[in-house]
């Protein structure tokens, strides 16, 4: 019999998974069959996928058991890869079919795309990489420090580094700038052995270097590396001026010299940095009145989410540093991780990871795990989009008083703002690494300095050159997930065109967000982006317009503080 959990199938062999593939690759492939065949792939589809994903919560939950990584290792050895090759066949069978199932175009387009790419002798590499990535995260999540006498991770730092008092803003910066730069050795030495592998995984399926192999691989159809290139020159032209008039506005405001990279998060008007919850209950608790006034729908999906334990937010040493959304699709039902640490960032990271749940809920519904494939930059307007809906319900649900909530929408607001050319940084820095395929550490520290000059001018780093150069070291998407970060600056560029609509007509525009949502992968991403009211844009004109009613709002707001 088939299992039914992640559990129970990582404890079997590859021979008794095998013969459910094989019957699928054997049985007759006809119009009237097609949908109990895609059916029954489903069911194996979605298992291994959660077995995988659920695998792997497990490590970042504790990178230190050794159990955990060891089991994961095991199934991405003896139970994923022999499936991917299983899973090409039958992409093979349905192709050669003809046969077009129903809500199933962009699922060929994609399986096309996947068949063209797939070669059997990357398969241990593939797995080789997912080790990589372990060790990475076991590098970081055992970074701490001492504070007064006690060990805090980096993440339980940071609340230090939006202190009022700028010297401790200052010495908290520079003990996490300190601790990071230990483990450059570590992380270069990884760096050469990724580099070594995605060359050779490129080499294999014929492509002229790892941006074309990843590009196929993430299924980047509708849109192509010249658009990301074109997008930055459109961050540089419209929002690096923006970003620099709120550095300088922030320099004015503190009333120093030079803004230095410590001075970037502290509150301007000298107050106490944002406190919007003392720990995760409470949270969750405030949280879930945010969802329920978005729309009834979400506050139940929090729900449910809740009672079925599936949230684990607080930070802890040999957790992995990080947040983000696993969505399980046996169960139908998503999870969420996070390191809270009582930031107002961690209130917008819990809303942005729950986009993510709701989306997981929303699109649950499609039978076919084909169907369930939706591309990243979507994937983060669901995310995206719900900072911007959860922000003026903050107050109401108790996490500021009114007086805290117009502070906190203007910190938001001019955070995404400066993201833009961050994520440019991020985004150029991968074009050019993975092109030019360096394992330098020297070059990929002079390459980050320069962009970083290009796209981030405000900000003073005198003195503080080779730990700036660390950012690349320190990006766990240029490491991790490569090219996973212009879906962020696309995303938030769509986020702000809903967010605008929903200022004359709040309930269509949560209507409409939430129908795309439903979609999933059954239509392409611009029509996803248009299904949601927004328009998937690169160009300068579409985010000049979102970047003045960004300004707008924040002088509207500021003024409010006056």
């Amino acid at each position: 019999m088939l299992p039914t959990t992640a559990y129970e199938l990582v404890a079997c062999d590859w021979s008794q998974l095998a013969p459910y593939y094989q019957e699928l690759e054997q049985r007759p492939l006809t119009p009237g069959n097609v949908d109990v065949w895609l059916s029954d792939w489903a069911r194996l589809g979605k298992l291994f996928d959660e077995t995988y994903w659920r695998l792997w919560v497990d490590t970042t939950l504790d990178t230190q058991n050794a159990d955990y990584e060891q089991r994961f290792n095991h199934f991405l050895e003896h139970l994923q890869t022999p499936m991917k090759a299983a899973e090409q066949r039958l992409k093979h069978k349905l192709l050669a079919s003809g046969l077009q199932p129903a809500n199933f175009v962009l699922p060929l387009r994609n399986m096309q795309a996947e068949a063209d790419l797939f070669r059997e002798v990357n398969l241990p590499l593939l797995n080789q990489e997912q080790g990589l990535s372990a060790e990475y995260d076991r590098i970081k999540s055992l970074q701490t420090v001492a504070w007064q006498g006690e060990e805090r991770t980096v993440a339980q730092l940071y609340p230090l580094q939006l202190d009022p008092d700028r010297a401790i803003r200052e010495k908290a910066w520079r003990l996490t700038a300190e601790r990071q730069a230990q483990d450059r050795g570590a992380i270069n030495h990884l760096w050469r052995r990724f580099m070594d592998t995605r060359v050779q995984l490129a080499a294999n399926s014929n492509r002229a270097n790892y941006r074309a192999y990843r590009w196929q691989q993430l299924l980047r159809l509708d849109y192509t590396p010249a658009d990301c290139l074109r997008f930055h020159k459109a961050i540089e032209q419209v929002v690096v001026p923006a970003a620099k008039r709120i550095y300088e506005r922030k320099q004015r405001q503190l009333g120093v010299d030079r803004l230095r990279p410590w001075d970037v998060e502290a509150d301007p008007s000298g107050q106490p940095a944002l406190k919007p919850f003392t720990n995760a209950a409470e949270l969750q608790s405030n949280a879930a009145q945010v969802f329920q006034q978005i729309d009834p729908q979400l506050g139940v999906y929090f729900q449910r989410m809740q009672a079925g334990n599936m949230l684990d937010l607080e930070n802890r040493k040999g957790k992995m540093p990080s947040a983000y959304c696993a969505g399980f699709f046996v169960k139908r039902e998503p999870f969420v991780f996070m390191n809270v640490v009582g930031t107002h960032e961690d209130l917008m990271t819990l809303l942005h990871e729950c986009g993510h749940a709701f989306h997981v809920f929303e699109c649950a519904h499609w039978p076919y795990h084909q169907q369930l494939e939706i591309g990243t930059e979507f994937h983060e307007v669901a995310s995206t989009t719900l900072e911007l809906l959860g922000a003026p319900y903050l107050a109401e649900a108790g996490f500021y008083a009114e007086a805290d909530l117009a502070r906190a929408r203007v910190q938001h607001l001019e955070t995404m703002l400066c993201f833009w050319p961050y994520m440019a940084v991020v985004d150029a820095f991968q074009h050019w690494a993975y092109t030019t395929h360096t394992t330098d550490p020297a070059a990929c520290d002079d390459q980050w300095r320069s962009l970083w000059e290009r796209f981030m001018p405000g900000v003073d780093w005198s003195g503080l050159e080779d730990y700036l150069a660390d950012g690349w070291r320190m990006k766990l998407h240029i490491h991790q997930v490569p090219f996973y970060y212009i879906d962020y600056g696309l995303a938030q560029l769509g986020a702000v065109q809903i967010w605008q609509r929903a200022q004359t007509d709040r309930a269509q525009a949560v209507a409409d967000y939430r129908h795309a949502l439903s979609l999933g992968g059954t239509v392409a991403l611009p029509a996803l982006y248009a299904a949601a009211g927004a328009k998937l844009a690169f160009d300068a004109a579409t985010l000049a317009d979102a970047v003045a009613f960004m300004e707008s709002e924040i002088y509207s707001l500021s003024d409010s503080m006056s």
